[in-house]
């Protein structure tokens, strides 16, 4: 096997996208005594960038609630760029759906945690994903195999 036919998966860059947080009801919200409800969304995106290159982002969205005001929101989107390229085909999407996002969200992970502690909360830790889950059921659901 030549080196134009081996495998290649390497990590180029691993960077934060995008991040916001909105406090739309400080300060009168934080003087509330009520425990607020806390609604954690994720998504995995992959984009191809150039020829064996590709982005995959892991976005994260927090929203706090006491009924029905948001004591915070945050957006997040952590991004790696990645070189895959020689693989065979079936192997590709395991590779840039769980393999990546692997990498990807510890990084995300940090930076969510860090932007609510330095917004004058107690840190909110995403817990570990099982992303060869996620990805075998949007797969499944891609089959039509599984309800939405």
């Amino acid at each position: 096997m030549s080196d134009q036919e081996a495998p290649v998966f390497q990590i180029q860059r691993v960077y934060l996208k995008d991040l916001s947080l909105e406090q739309p009801n400080s300060p009168a919200i934080l003087l509330e005594q009520a425990q607020p409800s806390v609604d954690i969304q994720l998504g995995v995106e992959a984009t191809p960038v150039a020829d064996g290159i590709y982005e995959v982002a892991v976005t994260a969205t927090v929203q706090t609630k006491i009924e029905d005001r948001t004591v915070f929101l945050v957006e997040a989107k952590q991004a790696g760029i990645f070189e895959i390229r020689n693989l065979p085909e079936d192997q590709m999407g395991p590779v840039i759906g769980i393999a990546c996002p692997q990498i990807v969200y510890p990084y995300l992970r940090g930076n969510v945690a860090d932007i609510i502690n330095r917004a004058g909360f107690p840190p909110v830790h995403l817990a570990e994903i099982n992303f060869q889950a996620m990805y075998e059921q949007q797969q499944a659901q891609a089959a039509g195999t599984l309800p939405q």
